[in-house]
């Protein structure tokens, strides 16, 4: 049987995130302390033991890789040219008010590119995971491949801070665009299992602003949506990580048009009214 230190870094992904899951599903519903973060921000006693869980699988199997958490920062060493970017719990809000929106994410970043992912949800036991080339859900021990489809025309909508592209675009605005709302239906789950399921068919797009190179939130998704086939640019529709930043992932080059097409009226307007 193989071992941790000799697994393929896209089951190490996998099997991190698992062990961050497990302690998620398991800490549900108690009554958790809290740590505040900055304002409106917080982390859980639920976030800080996934975190636990998930390094403690990722220096057993790989004691040389650098490793950035959301709780626990970055460790290792600063120029690492393999480093795991770990969300333990992405949607602590919906989480400690005892709602069933999270994931689990854990990607890794060898240079500059993400090349293993896997994005848990707990609840589902079910992982989104990606080897950089293939993109499949792995449920019950077996692995089907993702098929991104826009057919749900379910299109979700981060309304999370930060806004570095205020006032020019604003997330929040599409949901007031009559073309948005006749064309899609909006969605906010707030949890980045979102992206994930735009690249299982579950979700035709998702949009976010702000500046996301090495995300310990979005690299994981991003990554399953690449190898799935989606459209993924910034919110210009430019390369990932360049200029305004931001993030349109889309099922179809279709869906991703229509949707450039709402957020580039929406920044013309954005420049008539601060020129008046």
């Amino acid at each position: 049987m193989l071992t941790l230190n000799t697994e393929p870094d896209a089951e190490l992904a996998v099997a991190a995130a698992r062990a961050g899951a497990a302690v998620v599903r398991t800490m549900y519903g108690d009554s958790l302390p809290r740590f505040e973060k900055t304002a409106g921000d917080f982390a859980t006693a639920a976030d800080l033991a996934a975190e636990k869980a998930i390094c403690d699988v990722l220096r057993t199997a790989r004691p040389d890789d650098a490793v950035t958490g959301e709780e626990g920062g970055h460790q290792g060493a600063g120029d690492a040219a393999r480093r795991w970017l770990v969300d333990p719990l992405c949607g602590t809000l919906n989480y400690a008010a005892h709602t069933m929106l999270v994931a689990v994410n854990v990607a890794l970043r060898v240079g500059t590119d993400i090349t293993v992912a896997a994005s848990a949800d707990p609840f589902t036991e079910e992982v989104f995971w990606t080897d950089g080339e293939r993109a499949c859900l792995r449920r019950g021990g077996v692995d089907e491949e993702l098929a991104p489809s826009p057919d749900s025309r379910l299109v979700d909508v981060n309304l999370d801070p930060p806004f570095p592209n205020d006032p020019s675009f604003r997330a929040v605005r599409l949901l007031a665009d009559p073309d948005f709302v006749q064309e899609f239906r909006p969605r906010v789950v707030s949890t980045t299992l979102a992206v994930a399921w735009v690249a299982a068919g579950r979700r035709a797009a998702y949009i976010t602003d702000g500046h996301l190179r090495d995300s310990v939130h979005f690299s994981a998704g991003i990554a399953l949506c690449r190898a799935a086939g989606c459209t993924v640019t910034g919110i210009h529709g430019q390369p990932l990580h360049t200029g305004a930043g931001g993030l349109i992932v889309a099922a179809d080059r279709q869906t991703h048009a229509a949707l450039l097409d709402m957020i580039s009226r929406q920044t013309r307007r954005a420049g008539i009214r601060s020129g008046d």
